[in-house]
């Protein structure tokens, strides 16, 4: 496993909810990104209890959690070191009641 692998298995395993995005949660940089924020929200989430991290500023994690997760887009939600999803799978497990489940488990 490369640095930059051990690094995002490092995070996504040390902490119970994981989003790499574009920004941050106070100030997301893409559309996206803002969209996953407002849904961790809605789903009861404190943004400022979780761990972003902000892709833009390490192009090395840009590249490797694309690879990590074999996932093609960012945003990328984990929880309790599962992959969950990008913004619209997020947004349709919210509609169906799933991604208060996740998070709740």
């Amino acid at each position: 496993m490369s640095d930059t692998q051990t690094r995002i298995d490092s995070l996504v395993k040390g902490n119970d909810i994981v989003l790499f995005m574009k920004g941050s949660a106070s100030f997301p940089m893409c559309g996206f990104s803002g969209r996953a924020i407002q849904i961790l929200k809605a789903v009861g989430v404190d943004t400022k209890g979780i761990t972003t991290v902000n892709v833009l500023d390490d192009p090395e994690i840009r590249a490797g959690i694309k690879e990590y997760s074999n996932w093609p887009t960012i945003p990328q939600l984990y929880v309790k070191g599962e992959f969950v999803g990008g913004s619209d799978i997020m947004m349709e497990m919210y509609e169906n009641g799933e991604l208060q489940q996740v998070i709740n488990a």
